[in-house]
């Protein structure tokens, strides 16, 4: 139930412009979809083809400014007061951040998406002909799309944000706020309400996104566990179930709700991942992950910046494949870069700005390097061992169904599709459950300890009613294009807040008492004055005889006498 201090600390501005922006966009999608979808396809096109190069610069160099902030003196910066301890220990910390930055779709695309790449290879390379480059890249591409350059586009964000909440004590979990060193007093204005809308918007098509992923997929593991057809209605089901679960979490809270699910996560998470590195091709699995380590790292910059730029040429082949992925992977975690920043931000109370950066960095990479070097490197050696065909079953039933069919290829195969649909189960509820908690928060002029518990319930099931009625009605692919579309001002509003986070944290670093310039400014003039100064002091100045000297004399002077 509503009171009147919830009625004072709810941003109404902010959460009735979300809602009419999400209604704006929803209902034409729904009512003319055909129009709706060719419009924002020739859009998403316009903009991933002739400025998807801002993209990768924009990836590029977040990853490179955070390596500066971690090993500057902003990077020594604690988030909280003087001898305070983590909030959270370090094992819960990584996995409630790894669990909301990648969901469900970690479970999808760790299986399969080097069957994608495996068909339509980069670098123009021919499948049949190069074969071996084709293997090669297929296993490498997943772990670079979901590598240390997305998850340092899910940090920064979290800089500003974590440096206004608990070093200036500003109790406002807001892109806006965190905008403030740079727009001053705009950041009340309709401006700021502008940049929270958009973040959230972009946000619900990146949650639209994720659940048009893990449905279809868990409705896939339960019909394989049943015998039950994958019906819409099964679909809804879970879809019931998964909100049911995050309601339930968002209402308990951060402590006893996320907390609690992203653990039970991770720990699911480490026995599937140990499961299928026993007893699959264990030594294939070692080898074949190195090496996709070794690719990236021999070839970092020019994954990072591939643009195809010949492609449209005569004579040239235009694979689509920088926007179709690289592009269009970097835009996605753009859209989903506020809201993690904003929850790493929330959970790092206790932690170093440096602590933060690294150990999203090192936690969020190393989790899906074992996710596509342990899942998809399983689906790769079923295929070129001959002993199952996942491309045919790709490309006849799709995804979905061949994810369960991997999956169904281990020992004891229906105890561990039900793990794993039981894990897909809580990745999409932890997602949402975070999404709603940061949703709640962004809506709310201050922030306690927790955002409403109402607001929290009112975000979740938000999240889910909207996607749920674009799936019955169709236009779910197209709102996901379409947040990527309105998530294109994230490229200018990333950059100011990294600008941010820089300007406000040096100023307090120069005005605190311990601040000790490191920079040395010489002047020459004063410096030759003050050598001058000395050697005329030393002309003065009567010599100093020292022990030696006396002792010098004194052999001497015997010396003489004998």
């Amino acid at each position: 139930m509503m009171t009147n201090n919830d009625r004072k600390l709810i941003d109404w501005p902010t959460f009735i412009r979300a809602l009419i922006l999400l209604l704006a966009v929803v209902i034409p999608l729904v009512l003319i979809q055909d129009a709706g979808k060719e419009f924002v396809n020739n859009l998403n096109s316009l903009i991933t083809q002739n400025v998807g190069f801002l993209y990768l610069i924009l990836g590029l160099g977040i990853f490179f400014f955070l390596l500066y902030v971690g090993f500057s003196k902003n990077g020594h910066v604690k988030l909280g007061e003087h001898g305070e301890k983590p909030e959270f220990n370090t094992f819960s910390w990584a996995a409630m951040l790894f669990c909301a930055g990648i969901g469900s779709s970690i479970l999808y695309w760790g299986t399969i998406e080097w069957a994608f790449y495996y068909q339509g290879p980069p670098f123009g390379i021919d499948p049949e002909a190069q074969q071996v480059e084709a293997i090669q890249w297929a296993s490498t591409y997943g772990i670079f799309h979901w590598g240390p350059i997305a998850w340092a586009i899910y940090t920064l964000p979290a800089l500003p944000i974590a440096y206004f909440y608990y070093v200036r004590k500003k109790p406002i979990l807001k892109i806006s706020e965190a905008c403030r060193p740079l727009i001053g007093h705009l950041a009340d204005s309709p401006l700021g309400t502008i940049i929270d809308v958009l973040f959230m918007f972009g946000l619900m098509g990146g949650a639209g996104t994720t659940l048009a992923l893990g449905t279809p997929m868990i409705a896939s593991g339960v019909s394989d566990l049943t015998g039950l057809d994958d019906t819409m209605m099964m679909r809804t089901v879970i879809l019931v179930l998964c909100t049911t679960i995050f309601a339930i979490s968002a209402y308990s809270g951060l402590k006893r709700g996320i907390k609690v699910l992203s653990d039970l996560n991770l720990w699911l998470s480490i026995f599937l991942l140990a499961f299928v590195l026993i007893f699959g091709p264990t030594v294939f699995l070692f080898n074949t992950t190195t090496n996709s380590i070794g690719l990236i790292l021999d070839n970092f910059f020019h994954m990072s910046t591939w643009t195809e730029p010949f492609g449209d040429i005569n004579g040239f082949v235009d694979t689509g494949f920088p926007e179709g992925w690289t592009v269009f992977y970097w835009a996605w975690w753009l859209v989903y870069a506020p809201f993690v920043g904003l929850f790493i931000a929330r959970i790092s109370r206790g932690r170093t700005i440096r602590q933060m950066i690294f150990g999203t960095l090192l936690y969020g990479t190393f989790g899906c390097i074992l996710f596509f070097g342990i899942m998809g490197n399983f689906g790769l050696w079923l295929q070129l061992s001959g002993e199952f065909d996942v491309l045919s079953v790709l490309n006849t039933y799709g995804a979905p169904v061949a994810i369960i069919a991997i999956i169904n290829q281990l020992p004891f195969a229906k105890l561990i599709v039900l793990i794993f649909t039981v894990l897909a189960i809580i990745f999409l509820a932890t997602t949402f459950d975070s999404s709603s908690y940061i949703l709640a928060s962004v809506t709310q002029k201050e922030v306690g300890e927790e955002p409403i518990r109402w607001n929290r319930l009112f975000w979740a099931f938000a999240l889910c009613i909207m996607p749920l009625t674009l799936m019955y009605l169709g236009g779910l692919n197209t709102l996901q294009t379409a947040s990527i579309v309105g998530g294109f001002p994230l490229i200018f509003i990333m950059t100011m807040l990294g600008w941010s986070f820089m300007r406000a944290s040096t100023e307090d670093i120069q005005a605190s008492n311990k601040y000790e310039p490191k920079t040395i400014v010489l002047d020459h003039r004063k410096i030759r004055e003050r050598l001058r100064q000395t050697r005329e002091q030393r002309k003065t100045q009567p010599r100093q005889v020292s022990v030696v000297d006396v002792k010098r004399k004194n052999d001497r002077n015997n010396k003489d006498d004998s």
